[in-house]
């Protein structure tokens, strides 16, 4: 029991941490709707700038930790769940206690992994690695990291991708911001019903923002 709370706890942690750190992506992807003139001047000094401090480096050191432990303690919770429920029964009530997103996290997981590896394999290993296609400099000497995200999102595929995997993204945020919660220990009743509806706001802004924006791109 004591080391599945430490598992949980773990999640609870990581996963805020990475709803705090979605937030401040967001609020980074919102210059890309910006005119292009605009958008990839501001886009490529504030990504020059993310690469160039030290502090950020921390902070991408606790990210990734933050993302591998995630995944990692997801995993384990979902395989010990399976365990600790072996039997089928006929009378199947789990839809009366718990929405579909929280009966299908393991599910939800995988796409959302999914989406992280290529998003992984699109920008970061490009970008920072230097894999695949070179990455040329705007007029001011910055990575043109918004070409880059420009002409990905040029690609239909890849913008069906991103916008379809957010909806994902949001069931995992609402579920999972109530659950890192009241795994720390907030359980007080109204509390918990203004946290759910922050949840789900939280939730909506953003997997709509981020599935919203690679279509505005791809329409400039």
């Amino acid at each position: 029991m004591h080391l599945k709370f430490i598992r949980k706890l773990i999640l609870a942690l990581s996963g805020l941490f990475l709803c705090l750190f979605l937030i401040v992506h967001l609020s980074a992807n919102c210059l890309l709707i910006f005119p292009e003139a605009t958008a990839r001047d501001l886009y490529n000094t504030y990504s020059t700038t993310l690469r160039e401090s030290t502090f950020i480096k921390v902070i991408s050191y606790f990210l990734y930790a933050s993302i591998i432990l995630h995944v990692w303690y997801a995993l384990l919770t979902t395989i010990s769940n399976r365990k600790s429920k072996p039997q089928k029964y006929v009378v199947n009530r789990t839809n009366e206690n718990s929405t579909w997103s929280s009966q299908n996290m393991g599910l939800i997981g995988i796409l959302i992994l999914l989406f992280i590896v290529v998003h992984l394999a699109n920008f970061w290993a490009r970008i920072k690695l230097g894999l695949g296609e070179e990455v040329l400099l705007d007029r001011y000497g910055n990575k043109d990291v918004y070409e880059v995200t420009y002409s990905l999102f040029q690609n239909f595929y890849f913008v069906i991708f991103y916008s379809l995997l957010a909806f994902p993204l949001g069931l995992h945020l609402h579920h999972g911001l109530k659950s890192a919660f009241k795994t720390l220990g907030f359980y007080h009743k109204k509390g918990l019903e203004l946290l759910a509806k922050v949840s789900l706001i939280y939730a909506l802004i953003i997997s709509v923002g981020f599935g919203l924006i690679p279509i505005i791109v791809y329409f400039k």
